[in-house]
């Protein structure tokens, strides 16, 4: 509670009633030794509610408003104002499903449109409702993939260094107690993509599950029919990792190949939720009916109550909670309510001509910055396959000394590939969505000519342009 009420009287009747003499006898179970002997002098004098507004809105100008260049899994969007106005309102922001999930109409109404949404984003079956986040969601996606794929023995994944670092570590972290090997598949140092000849070597091989990411976490897209193909030819599942947004443009993991993805999965960050700080997100998951009984989280279903009336209930709950522990698909099953809330309004105003939308601007901005950036020609793209809306840049200066500059004006100019692919050197994967202008990105392209400028000048080595 913000505020609690009580007066002094108050105060000294629930002592009374507790038999404590005062508030200082609440806490005499705690060592002295341990209790600091004086005030917290540190805490400020107490502020009126205009000087404490002042204060914290000095203290956020402070952090500054950077121009982000940066993409690597948690992108800039626009976000329409009454998104969360709708979503903090109370009877969304203080919702949640109880355990007697049938008395939160609204909010299992709210999560089934959601479902929908994705089932028809992703162009698959069914879809559950929602994980904590992309990386998660990935991990539940290998775990669903092995009680699935009941051919396979070996829990041997085929997972391309393309997808992205964080989403590989996460999952490596689940997964790994449990005897599934995830086998590394290496990416074309040319595209950038995961050639289907990478999978040669384990054709005829027990193999469980292929990850297939698109686009992968170079921004480049991935041969993802080719992919789909050989999984299937070879009796292994597919498992998509995809961005939303991109969805919306390009072709989605239930049209992959002959049958589709088997999985998917991915972050639903894109969808209305801000770059609030590092999180929260919540991640997606969606898969071909065949496969709904191994799909952890929760299932809305829509149905008819005895006078005919609509009415939404839970459909399954494989959930340690409704079920004997060992027959849980998962116990991962906090659903990330407010963002997905959020996520299911973004996409109801924006809708799909306005996602679709969006994923151009974003490509073209992308391709706009690359075409600014390159017509330097100390700058040159690593990969020469399609992307989305990122790209790698190899520079031929020192990129450290680049990024710290441009970062003191304001521009958070991108990743720094070094930092996960050590072969990489020198390289940026810098990403444009729909919120930049022609403005900001003319901006950035200055700002690096003259910070290139100044390092060739003093005669640092110049890495030369590949042929």
């Amino acid at each position: 509670m913000p505020f609690i009420p009580h007066t002094e009287q108050d105060v000294r009747d629930m002592l009374a009633a507790i038999g404590a003499g005062d508030i200082e006898a609440l806490f005499d179970e705690i060592p002295k030794e341990l209790r600091t002997p004086r005030k917290l002098e540190a805490i400020p004098v107490a502020q009126t509610e205009q000087e404490l507004g002042r204060l914290m809105g000095a203290r956020a100008g402070s952090d500054g408003q950077p121009l982000c260049f940066i993409g690597a899994g948690a992108y800039e969007h626009h976000i329409p104002a009454a998104v969360w106005e709708i979503t903090t309102r109370g009877e969304f922001y203080s919702a949640y499903t109880p355990y007697q999930a049938e008395a939160s109409q609204g909010t299992l109404q709210l999560l089934y449109e959601y479902q929908t949404m994705m089932t028809r984003l992703m162009a698959m079956d069914v879809s559950n409702a929602s994980l904590y986040d992309g990386a998660s969601g990935l991990a539940e996606a290998v775990l669903m993939a092995v009680r699935a794929n009941r051919a396979s023995k070996t829990k041997r994944i085929l997972m391309p260094v393309a997808v992205h670092p964080n989403y590989r570590k996460t999952t490596h972290a689940i997964v790994r107690n449990q005897n599934i090997e995830l086998i590394p598949v290496p990416y074309d140092p040319k595209g950038g993509h995961t050639p289907v000849e990478a999978l040669a070597q384990y054709a005829g091989q027990d193999i469980t599950a292929v990850v297939i990411a698109q686009p992968n976490f170079f921004g480049v897209l991935e041969d993802v029919d080719d992919l789909t193909n050989w999984a299937h030819a070879n009796n292994a599942l597919a498992i998509a990792v995809v961005n939303p947004v991109a969805m919306a443009l390009l072709k989605p993991p239930g049209q992959w190949g002959e049958k589709g993805a088997d999985i998917a999965c991915g972050e639903g960050q894109p969808l209305g939720v801000p770059l609030s700080s590092g999180g929260p997100y919540f991640g997606f998951i969606c898969c071909r009916k065949e496969h709904v009984r191994q799909m952890p989280g929760r299932i809305i279903g829509r149905t008819v109550d005895r006078d005919g009336r609509t009415g939404y209930a839970l459909t399954l709950q494989a959930r340690e909670q409704h079920i004997r522990r060992s027959k849980a698909t998962s116990n991962i099953c906090t659903n990330q309510g407010l963002l997905v809330t959020a996520a299911t309004i973004h996409m109801s105003i924006v809708g799909g001509v306005g996602l679709q939308k969006v994923a151009q601007a974003s490509h073209a901005n992308t391709r706009n910055l690359v075409a600014k950036l390159t017509a330097n020609t100390h700058v040159e793209p690593v990969f020469s396959r399609p992307y989305f809306h990122e790209c790698a840049l190899r520079l031929g200066v020192s990129l450290s000394g680049i990024t710290r500059s441009l970062a003191a004006h304001n521009l958070l100019a991108g990743y720094e590939l070094e930092q996960e692919y050590p072969e990489l050197k020198n390289t940026l994967l810098v990403c444009a969505t729909e919120t930049k202008s022609e403005a900001d990105l003319d901006l950035y392209a200055d700002h690096m000519n003259k910070l290139i400028e100044r390092q060739t000048t003093a005669g640092c080595p110049v890495k030369p342009k590949m042929a």
